[in-house]
């Protein structure tokens, strides 16, 4: 495999602060969460569209039917993702949401570990229970063991869930694919799972207020195009678990953002959790940065 031109954990960096703003967007949205997600990735693919119409179109010809079926499988796990997480910001904070949101390290070692027989190090796993730590510690003030909170947090578990299973599924069809390609073909037919489901639940598709209008093309354009497209690039250098705890930088910019935005405190647990994250992270990178290496350096040694 050619190395990237650029580095993947800057790659990463980036795509965590462009997704740390989804909450934010959906959170001042006023439509029903599935229409935000429906327009989210409808917009999405729409601007997409004319460059893969015009230098990637042919790629579809050459699609197994395997990846087919895993990049389908993958679109409705995104399209599921969205409508939990969306619903859950309606019963709980922007921070605990996205705290449970980021827990996919716990999911993903387990499903790297039976689909793809991963090996995980003692290092990683220490380093990432220490950045789940972090986002324990963000949400300490914040969770209210009570009804809609509760209900709240659920969905966003469940949430974490299925976005873990879009990552596993789309991990062996990235490494084949191009960027445009693949992201091309998982968010329509994840628009289209998501055009289904607004349909039968009957949720009007109109009449909503402009800045409404504006909140869906953001989420398009900044978490999306920016955040979600980075991470589908970093999927061809890198792991999906190495992916899962980069996102849990996430409840780190999305409480910065939800302090100035939406006037949200950031209390005493919140700073000291995002920075045990922050570390956390950068102790992950390390030990994968190390672990490439080692092998780059076996294979040379063998070769």
């Amino acid at each position: 495999m050619n190395q990237p031109k650029i580095n993947p954990y800057f790659v990463l960096a980036i795509g965590a602060v462009a997704v740390s703003t989804s909450a934010i967007f959906v959170k001042l949205a006023n439509a029903p969460a599935p229409v935000i997600a429906f327009y989210r990735l409808f917009l999405t693919v729409l601007l997409m569209l004319p460059i893969f119409l015009w230098k990637y179109r042919n790629e579809l010809r050459v699609i197994t039917k395997r990846d087919w079926l895993f990049s389908t499988i993958s679109g409705v796990f995104l399209a599921l993702h969205f409508i939990l997480w969306f619903e859950s910001l309606n019963y709980t904070s922007v921070t605990s949401s996205t705290v449970l949101v980021t827990m996919q390290p716990v999911f993903a070692f387990i499903g790297t570990y039976f689909l793809f027989k991963e090996k995980i190090g003692l290092g990683a796993i220490l380093s990432t229970c220490l950045a789940l730590g972090g986002s324990i510690i963000i949400s300490w003030g914040d969770f209210r063991v009570s009804g809609s909170a509760l209900f709240g947090d659920f969905l966003a578990i469940i949430s974490c869930i299925m976005v873990t299973a879009y990552l596993l599924f789309g991990q062996s069809v990235r490494k084949r694919l191009t960027l445009v390609t693949y992201t091309f073909v998982v968010y329509s037919i994840s628009t289209i799972t998501l055009l289904l489901y607004v349909i039968i639940l009957k949720y009007p598709l109109g009449g909503y207020a402009n800045q409404d209008w504006m909140y869906f093309l953001l989420l398009a354009i900044v978490p999306t195009l920016l955040g979600h497209n980075l991470f589908n690039w970093s999927l061809k250098w890198v792991s999906t678990s190495t992916i899962s705890v980069s996102i849990l930088f996430e409840p780190v910019g999305a409480a910065i953002l939800a302090y100035f935005v939406l006037a949200e405190n950031i209390i005493h647990t919140q700073f000291i959790g995002g920075i045990i994250i922050v570390v956390g992270i950068w102790l992950y990178s390390v030990g994968e940065r190390k672990k490439k290496q080692q092998v780059q350096l076996t294979e040379q040694s063998i070769g």
